[in-house]
């Protein structure tokens, strides 16, 4: 059975990487991987969070006729953030379902490209000599948590900046100039 690697310079806070090629006579790998609580510092950091727990990824990896790879896994993961508003910790769970087509002759990114068979909540990318199953979890992470984290019932109100109606918007007076200039040619 392949062992994951856990060294990749393009990922150093979480590496699991995988040689796909040592997997060609498998129809099957299964996976379940979780940061070490090193780990777990580093991808807060990364993250801009106070702290990530609990977190893990599970699946597996099956073997497609194309010659390609099904990613179908889980990822569960406890992030505290700091609320936009107040600072305070504003705690986060997240419970992604993460599924990836990895095939061979994909066009690069950015390339509009129809396949069929595949789902349309899929992600496919081209076929790696090596797969980072960290770097997946990561991105699925990332791209899961709350952009803007927010205290339940914070309001910009709370910070004397009046209510949320009335805070000073900050192209109002751009435009109060472009009038200006308008209306003084």
């Amino acid at each position: 059975m392949p062992r994951l690697i856990e060294q990749a310079s393009d990922n150093p806070e979480f590496p699991r990487v995988i040689d796909l090629a040592r997997l060609r006579d498998t129809p099957e790998f299964a996976f379940d991987i979780a940061p070490s609580p090193e780990e777990s510092a580093m991808l807060a950091e990364l993250m801009d969070a106070r702290t990530v727990r609990k977190m893990r990824f599970a699946g597996k990896l099956t073997a497609l006729a194309s010659g390609g790879w099904q990613l179908d896994g889980e990822l569960g993961a406890t992030v505290v953030q700091n609320c936009v508003v107040t600072l305070d910790p504003v705690t986060s769970r997240v419970d992604q379902r993460v599924r990836r087509a990895y095939l061979p002759n994909v066009a690069p990114r950015g390339t509009e490209v129809i396949l069929s068979g595949v789902d349309e909540d899929e992600e496919v990318e081209p076929l790696p000599d090596r797969l980072d199953l960290g770097l997946v979890a990561v991105e699925a992470l990332a791209l899961a948590l709350p952009a803007y984290p927010r205290k339940e019932g914070a309001s910009l109100a709370d910070l004397g900046f009046g209510a949320d109606e009335d805070v000073v918007k900050p192209f109002a007076a751009l435009a109060a100039l472009r009038d200006k200039l308008d209306n003084g040619s």
